[in-house]
């Protein structure tokens, strides 16, 4: 024994290393599952090292500016700047090709609007609510105006952590917007004191009974117990996924998320493409009507586009009936924060840009654009992408990665797997304990006062007071040269209803009176 170890005590270091090689080498070529490692022990692991750090690579050191997919570093550096309240100016001109396709231009006034002593934008140069009230047209109980055109998209508790949700809702507190659940349920960290969209899918997560179906006891309750619920909002597809159904798989089913959503510990839940509370369009609308009177709230739909049928048999059921949902969101197919195929989140429903306009054009046809408000989702948390939406016929805008970047983001792209470096779509507590709440729903915050400013700087540069103002001809795409670039209307072939908007002097007069006055 004692001749064993001073053999091993006399071993050099480097001894050590080709012993732990040789080992390394031959469980290499044992091994079958990976052929590389088995055709080139000990080499073949620099191949998987690589490939494991080669969207960083690419991220920081060979993608240039303009680059990278979904937002390129100059947008991200542009949320980053504008939720540290840092100068997010660019110097010696854009280094976009602006005569690439689909580059947009807004078309400026030769004398910008000039705002009067006195006006609102003045003492508040963040100052923008949304020139509609939520639930006016069917006359619900207690309409809703959101206090901001600027708002925090559909993201669940599960999805996002716990510090991220409360980081969101404290800073929409701040800024004075409004914070979408998601389809996870209302977590305690969604009640920080700012407004709620309350969202809801096929699973019916915080207002289902034990077997799945949808409750309105619980669905009453939740609103009774939670005054700070502005809306509701019936989830039919999201741009990632759209006509997919989801897993939450029972090792991520903790006692706390179990009880905020209403499903058993452990315990693998499905929610199926479909509703089980209605399967047609006039069942749906039932459901949306009876929602709307047992709460008082507006209620509306969250979807992608793709065929137009059944949009078509909504609208007509609404002339027909004077039912409906009060507002329509509108999401992009680009995917976004829910987790999907790639055939999925490449090809499945339109890019926002294409579903709003056949969506749009469709009910402005019936005569319901007016009446309806049209809530944007996909990619446009940036001022002029916000201005083309609005130029389309938006109302607000939900932003979501956007608003993740604003927290600390940094688009590792590894949401799906519980390991995000930053803590924010992640159950890991080491992770999450990264996140300083006050520091980022500050951020939150300043990223969308910045965004608002901004906003209403383009839409005085156009000539207006307020983005509900922006038409179909005031923003050009470019579709091949300037010779053949197009206005929105002749592009998409329609014009925007125009919104009734006095000044927003009267909507600061309306906020001061509850924000509901039409």
């Amino acid at each position: 024994m004692d001749t064993v170890l001073d053999f091993l005590s006399n071993i050099s270091w480097w001894m050590w290393i080709l012993i732990v090689l040789l080992i390394v080498a031959i469980r290499d070529v044992l091994q079958r599952p990976h052929t590389i490692s088995h055709n080139f022990p000990i080499v073949g692991h620099l191949r998987y090292a690589l490939e494991s750090i080669g969207p960083e690579l690419r991220q920081y050191l060979v993608a240039n500016n303009r680059e990278e997919l979904p937002f390129n570093r100059i947008e991200r550096g542009w949320v980053y700047a504008s939720s540290k309240n840092e100068n997010n100016y660019e110097g010696f001109g854009t280094d976009r090709d602006i005569y690439a396709h689909q580059h947009l231009f807004v078309n400026n006034a030769m004398f910008p609007f000039k705002m009067k002593q006195g006006h609102p934008n003045e003492t508040d140069n963040s100052f923008l609510p949304c020139a509609k009230v939520i639930g006016a047209y069917h006359k619900r109980e207690k309409p809703f105006r959101p206090k901001s055109v600027i708002n925090v998209s559909a993201m669940s508790y599960g999805s996002l952590s716990a510090k991220a949700i409360e980081s969101l809702n404290k800073g929409v507190k701040i800024a004075g917007a409004y914070h979408n659940t998601g389809e996870g349920g209302l977590s305690p960290y969604h009640k920080n004191g700012g407004d709620v969209v309350f969202h809801f899918g096929t699973g019916y997560f915080g207002v289902r009974t034990e077997d799945g179906n949808f409750s309105m006891e619980k669905m009453k309750q939740l609103v009774k117990d939670n005054p700070f619920i502005r809306a509701i909002e019936v989830k039919l597809s999201q741009g990632a996924k759209p006509g997919k159904g989801g897993v939450l798989p029972g090792s991520k089913i903790s006692k706390e998320i179990a009880e905020i959503r209403g499903v058993e510990v452990g315990k693998t839940v499905l929610s199926p493409p479909n509703h089980k509370a209605f399967s047609t369009i006039p069942e749906m609308v039932q459901l949306i009507e009876d929602i709307a009177r047992e709460t008082g709230l507006p209620v509306g739909v969250k979807a992608a586009i793709g065929k137009l049928g059944q949009w078509e048999e909504l609208a007509d059921y609404m002339l027909k009936t004077g039912q409906g949902p009060d507002f329509i969101t509108v999401d992009g197919g680009e995917g976004g924060t829910g987790a999907a195929p790639p055939s999925f989140a490449d090809h499945v429903s339109l890019p926002w840009v294409y579903g709003f306009g056949d969506l749009y054009k469709l009910f402005k046809k019936k005569g319901l654009a007016q009446h309806i408000v049209f809530i944007g989702s996909g990619k446009l948390g940036f001022p002029a992408k916000a201005a083309m939406a609005f130029a389309m016929g938006a109302d607000c805008i939900n932003v979501a990665r956007e608003a993740m970047m604003s927290i600390g983001c940094i688009q590792a792209q590894v949401c799906h797997t519980n390991r995000c470096p930053s803590g924010v779509a992640t159950q890991n507590k080491w992770l999450q304990h990264g996140i300083d709440v006050p520091l980022k729903s500050e951020r939150l915050a300043q990223y969308f006062k910045t965004f608002r400013k901004e906003l209403i700087e383009i839409t005085h540069a156009a000539g207006y007071e307020h983005p509900c103002q922006f038409t179909m001809d005031d923003i050009e795409v470019n579709v091949d040269d300037h010779n053949l670039s197009k206005e929105l209307s002749n592009t998409y072939h329609y014009h925007k209803v125009p919104v009734p908007f006095t000044s927003m002097q009267d909507l600061k007069d309306c906020m001061h009176l509850g924000g509901h006055k039409v």
